[in-house]
């Protein structure tokens, strides 16, 4: 019976934090958004999508154990916005409205880590939570630059749930910050190693409170 409910425990957060992945996705990652706020929305995403990409990983890797794991549930969240991206289209939006996150490469990088340290707990949330928090931002932009003209969608296909302080505006490239990529790199690094930590910590509760 305890193995059972730690198995079901494990799927339910599995399943939670991937879902989550995707509505983060769906909320920070369309067209409006990023025409709205231009470069200082591409800084939020940069910031909430490493960290909620690696909580979820290193839960699912320090629960296995296995260097993999973490690119496996990169590839869950992909196919959750996928399906996800669907339903834009059934109501009348392009399916690129949604821009899914490259997450596979920097879970990726995280599952590299764990391996190459020989399964080294504090390792993978130090070195492997940097590491997505570096690269996801990185990634993300080539893939955003890859899609196109998200203007031209926006104002094509506005979203009828906009209040009225939300209507597309021109983007203010370069007003707040220079560069973009750096500093969504810069403070993704810095706050996924804590939100790392916090996955490994929820691993080590889950077994405390089955072992209760």
């Amino acid at each position: 019976v305890m193995v059972w409910l730690r198995r079901t425990t494990h799927y339910l957060f599995i399943v939670v934090v991937a879902v989550n992945s995707t509505l983060l996705t769906i909320n920070a990652g369309d067209y409006i958004f990023y025409t709205d706020w231009a470069w200082t929305s591409f800084v939020v995403f940069s910031i909430s999508q490493p960290t909620m990409l690696v909580v979820g990983a290193i839960y699912y890797m320090l629960f296995t154990g296995v260097p993999g794991t973490a690119t496996y549930y990169a590839t869950i969240m992909t196919i959750y916005t996928w399906v996800a991206k669907g339903a834009w289209f059934a109501l009348g939006y392009p399916y690129d409205f949604i821009v899914t996150p490259v997450w596979i490469p920097s879970a990726m990088l995280l599952d590299l880590t764990y391996w190459a340290t020989r399964r080294n707990k504090h390792a993978a949330i130090i070195i492997g939570g940097t590491l997505v928090g570096l690269s996801l931002p990185i990634f993300n932009m080539i893939n955003l630059l890859l899609v196109r003209d998200p203007l031209e969608v926006a104002f094509k296909y506005p979203r009828p749930t906009l209040p009225p302080y939300m209507t597309p505006i021109e983007p203010q490239v370069g007003k707040f910050y220079n560069s973009p990529v750096a500093l969504g790199s810069g403070a993704g690094a810095v706050l996924s190693v804590p939100i790392a930590a916090l996955g490994a910590k929820l691993n080590t509760w889950t077994y405390r409170w089955m072992a209760a």
